[in-house]
């Protein structure tokens, strides 16, 4: 027997918190921005991670026979991922700008949800949003290549992550696959972080900018992700996670003194479209397929 639909009072407050949430997310990372200058990126990196083990462990209580690399390894796999998506990404965010990386890092998830479609109507919305990306980085203005690629890297390693995440939430308890990945990642990044001390300007300022950045990108997201898939289909999650870059590119504007021209304003709009109108028109899926991508457009 198919479970009730959500009240529209309950998908109300669902969305509404996405959408808290998507804001919590992008202005975190236009606030990675502003420290990046200080600190560079590994430091940003090693701080979010450091506040999002700080959140996981206390509820992590391992037994030493668990811990076997057998059962670890898509956990370990998804640290991974998490050091070279955040570190790539943030890198970008410092190269081309935060509504540009933003933009071209989300083709990732999209290409993703919609590799195993065989509608016309989602080729036609990869090719609009490849389209996008192209007039984002070569008609106007100067791009750096090389926050290009990073942009691409924290693309893969977004799909990586979805696909590993879906993986660990399946064979791990709780948010113990969370946790051991972002242990992972922590130990990954800090020696990253430790050789780039010296070169970096700590104040008081710039480290409550790193522990808000923290908790911004980090611990307020995966806390309420749960409380939002209980109030809202997969599909209107996705949707709503459609138009991040358009969020990020605000708080580029706001945050960072971003200035986009016409016509890569033009193109964030395009890809944002063209992901929201691949999304809005899937069929219903049966319910693991529904849990699949909303686990994965995170």
């Amino acid at each position: 027997m198919n479970p009730q639909p959500p009240s529209r009072r309950r998908t109300l407050v669902g969305a509404s918190t996405q959408v808290g949430t998507e804001v919590s997310i992008n202005l975190g990372s236009a606030l990675a921005g502003v420290a990046i200058g200080y600190v560079g990126s590994p430091i940003v990196v090693a701080a979010r991670q450091l506040v999002m083990v700080i959140v996981l462990l206390p509820f992590y209580r391992p037994r030493r026979s668990l811990l076997t690399w057998r059962r670890l390894w898509p956990a370990v796999a998804l640290g991974v991922t998490l050091a070279v998506m955040n570190l790539s990404f943030y890198q970008s965010i410092h190269l081309l700008g935060l509504g540009i990386a933003a933009t071209i890092e989300f083709l990732g998830p999209l290409l993703l949800a919609l590799a195993t479609s065989r509608r016309v109507l989602d080729v036609v919305c990869v090719v609009v949003a490849g389209a996008g990306v192209v007039l984002l980085t070569g008609l106007e203005g100067q791009i750096d290549a090389l926050g290009v690629v990073l942009a691409l890297i924290a693309a893969g390693a977004w799909a990586a992550y979805i696909l590993l995440t879906r993986r660990v939430a399946l064979g791990l308890p709780g948010l113990e696959g969370l946790t051991v990945a972002s242990v992972v990642s922590l130990i990954l990044i800090v020696p990253l972080a430790v050789f780039g001390i010296p070169q970096a300007q700590f104040s008081w300022p710039v480290v409550a900018l790193l522990g808000g950045i923290g908790v911004l990108s980090s611990a307020i997201p995966y806390a309420l992700d749960t409380f939002i898939l209980r109030r809202i289909t997969a599909r209107l999650y996705a949707i709503i996670t459609s138009f991040g870059p358009v969020v990020a590119a605000v708080f580029g504007w706001i945050v960072l003194h971003e200035r986009l021209g016409p016509v890569q304003l033009f193109a964030i709009l395009l890809v944002c479209a063209a992901a929201g109108t691949a999304i809005a028109t899937q069929r219903e899926r049966p319910a693991t397929d529904l849990e699949q991508t909303a686990e994965g457009i995170t």
